[in-house]
């Protein structure tokens, strides 16, 4: 190969100058060997050409030269690389390494996770070599790479062949950073590795030291490891020791005396460490940049898929890592709390809320299917035929997912879907308050007919994108699964009111007052329209449609220019008049969307009328601007003003009612080491219509996601699971309280 030796050293190219290959490179640089640095963060190259590479141990600092490039200026062939990217950034990587590896170079996967086969794909297995690497390291600031202690390199041929020369020459080059070694069983480091690191991602989800957490919470550090080794065990794979972590006390059935032990030692070894916390926090908390590990561990759950074993907590780890990365403020020791309430051996002694997730973790795939059937039903609120279409499909749906109901009512609607009312009994419910819950949601969307054709459901990871997912499908799926889930784990629920209405989106107006009469009667409506950013809707605006019509006299504008009386001036009058109701602090916001008038340029307009959006807090503020509007009167005596038009859906006030609701929904998400939290928002949903009714509203129970009525409208698979099993968890109570 090209870069063979210089000087008798020979030459590595580092593809991916972070951490791990920023400590290696430096080892290898210090020690004479030539080595360029190639990394796709031009700040990051600009700082190693102009400074050295930088390793901070303490307070001191080392600088040595190495050779810097990003990708693109790049210029020539590549002979021993070691590839130490982002796991998510491997199959990019590759593909760019590929082309210019020469026949006899090879890659080192030095990353984090399962990656060898990924770089074979591209390079062919006899170009790539596997590695295990635990190496303490960050990158602090461009170009420099802090320290954070010794750790572990392990090297071998792939697919467990015997070592070879070319890996004894590795090692023997990498032991310039430390105690590198050879084996034939690099898989068995890394399915240790996989368990230990499932702990530090773990870790990631409070802000506190890694040892101090892992410590607090040895009950899920012990049941999430276990189920990752339960995975390795059933592909025959042999565990190794590294470093002061031992994977055996951490199998499923061994002693608690031996695995206490082995926690002792571990966390003890870990203090030791001048990094205290994990790169995964890091990435979160100071980067704010997504994390790798949860691509590590997609191959342990579907081996596990495959294999028919559990990966709760893993999944649950991965999920709250995902919601992290938009909110790493939410970060929370209360998640570790759940984790150990999830982990709990005995099911029947644990929250129902947690049993429920532990559940729906193990059917979220049924869930998602569900959703992706669902989406394909097309039920453009316009589309009379296709809602009827979509309610018969939803009918069968819900008899197959939850039995036959009590009761069935179907109101026939003229102009708009019909509505659906399914009544289901208590199951062993406790609660002095027997009336019903209502589960209430829609049917249609925004989305013409047609819309599936070119957006059809698609998923990527844990977001499912499609017409209506967020807005509001998997609402529904949510709601259908949590009672699903009571049923299949004997779990007490009060009696139940499902109703689904086909023409939210179009203001309601043909299922208005029957979903009022069925709602007087409920103790408590849940509203499962997506949520706002994760949180609950405990307070909505009133919205009212108006349009104010001037009626003016005709003349012509150049002949007799002072003959007629002007609509437009005076509906011009009126809009500077309309802007004073605005109140912007009381919550009252006014918007004159669409105007019209008059006939042509020349002709004093007869006619003129504009169209409004009027949004209020408070009921006084409806009141107000209802009093405001009647008492137009006009500028011109020859105008005549008329305003027509009336509250499409009334004011959602958060009453001491809706303020108990929610504290029992947030009590039930700290169960799940979820933080709810609760928002007030301009947009309306028919909980307008029950709140102001009074009765008592839990609304945006629904999906997470975003882009409600736009192309980006999307939902999150993780937050489908916690919706549900928080649904759940709120029926389970109120069955008894």
């Amino acid at each position: 190969m090209s870069d063979t030796t210089q000087g008798g050293a020979a030459a590595y190219t580092v593809v991916g100058g972070g951490a791990i290959g920023g400590t290696l490179a430096f080892a290898l640089a210090r020690a004479g060997h030539p080595v360029t640095v190639v990394d796709a963060d031009p700040a990051h190259v600009e700082a190693i050409r102009a400074h050295g590479l930088v390793l901070a141990q303490g307070h001191r600092r080392t600088s040595v030269p190495v050779h810097a490039v990003t990708p693109d200026a790049f210029d020539g062939s590549l002979g021993r690389v070691l590839l130490a990217v982002k796991a998510q950034a491997t199959r990019g990587a590759v593909e760019w390494i590929a082309p210019r590896l020469e026949p006899d170079g090879y890659v080192v996967s030095v990353q984090n996770g399962f990656n060898e086969d990924l770089v074979a794909e591209y390079v062919g297995i006899d170009r790539t070599v596997a590695a295990f690497v635990n190496i303490f390291a960050d990158v602090v600031e461009p170009g420099v790479i802090m320290d954070g202690g010794t750790g572990a390199l392990v090297m071998g041929e792939p697919k467990g062949a015997p070592v070879g020369e070319r890996v004894r020459s590795l090692v023997a080059d990498l032991q310039s950073w430390g105690p590198a070694r050879a084996s034939d069983n690099v898989e068995g480091y890394l399915w240790a590795k996989a368990g230990f690191g499932a702990m530090l991602a773990a870790t990631a989800l409070a802000d506190a030291p890694m040892a101090d957490l892992i410590d607090r919470h040895r009950p899920a550090m012990s049941a999430l490891t276990a189920e990752v080794f339960a995975v390795a065990d059933r592909r025959g794979v042999t565990l190794q020791a590294f470093d002061a972590f031992d994977p055996e006390p951490f199998r499923q059935g061994v002693d608690a005396a031996s695995r206490e032990a082995a926690f002792d030692r571990l966390t003890a070894w870990l203090r030791t460490q001048s990094k205290d916390r994990s790169g995964i926090w890091r990435d979160l908390a100071v980067r704010h940049r997504p994390v790798e590990v949860t691509t590590h561990y997609r191959d342990v759950v579907a081996y596990a898929t495959e294999l028919g074993l559990p990966t709760t907590l893993l999944r649950t780890v991965m999920d709250g890592l995902r919601e992290l990365e938009g909110a790493p403020e939410t970060m929370s020791e209360g998640r570790l709390d759940a984790l150990d309430r999830l982990a709990g051996p005995d099911l029947d002694d644990g929250d129902p809320g947690v049993q429920v997730q532990r559940w729906l973790e193990e059917h979220r795939e049924e869930m998602v299917a569900d959703l992706a059937a669902y989406t394909a039903q097309g039920s453009a609120s316009d589309d009379l035929d296709a809602l009827g279409a979509c309610l018969t499909w939803l009918r069968g749906w819900l008899d197959e997912r939850l039995g036959a109901a009590a009761t069935e009512e179907v109101l026939r609607r003229e102009d708009a879907g019909d509505v659906l009312i399914r009544r289901y009994p208590a199951r062993d419910a406790t609660a002095a308050d027997a009336r019903p819950v209502l589960l209430l949601g829609h049917y249609d969307t925004v989305w013409p007919t047609g819309t599936l054709d070119s957006w059809p459901f698609r998923r990527e990871g844990d977001t499912v994108t499609g017409p209506g997912v967020f807005d509001m499908k998997a609402g529904l799926v949510q709601a259908v699964w949590a009672l699903r889930a009571l049923v299949a784990l004997g779990l007490p629920r009060p009696a139940v009111t499902l109703m689904l209405n086909g023409d939210e989106e179009t203001g309601s107006l043909a299922s208005r007052d029957a979903i009022v009469e069925t709602g007087r009667d409920c103790r408590l409506a849940m509203v499962f329209e997506a949520a706002v950013d994760g949180a609950i809707k405990t307070a909505r605006k009133g919205v009212g449609l108006f349009t104010l019509t001037v009626t003016g006299s005709e003349a012509h504008a150049g002949l007799d220019p002072t003959a007629g009386a002007s609509a437009v001036d005076e509906l011009a009058c009126q809009i500077i008049r309309l802007a004073d109701l605005r109140d912007l602090e009381a919550g009252t916001s006014l918007n004159v969307g669409v105007i019209e008038g008059g006939t042509r340029s020349n002709v004093t307009a007869g006619r003129a009328s504009a169209h409004l959006d009027v949004r209020v807090a408070s009921a006084a503020e409806q009141d107000r601007v209802t009093r405001a509007l009647a008492n137009l009167r006009p500028e011109h005596p020859l105008t005549r003003l008329e305003v027509t038009g009336d509250w499409n859906r009334p004011v959602f006030e958060r009453s001491e009612q809706v303020a108990e609701a929610a504290e029992l929904a947030k009590n039930v998400a700290r169960r799940l080491g979820h933080d709810l939290a609760e928002a007030s928002v301009g947009g309306a949903s028919d909980g307008n219509f029950l709140a102001a009714a009074g009765v008592p509203v839990l609304d945006g129970i629904g999906a997470v996601g975003r882009g409600a009525h736009a192309r980006t409208e999307c939902a999150s698979v993780a937050g489908m699971v916690f919706r549900s099993a928080l649904t759940g968890g709120v029926l389970v109570r109120l069955a008894g309280e």
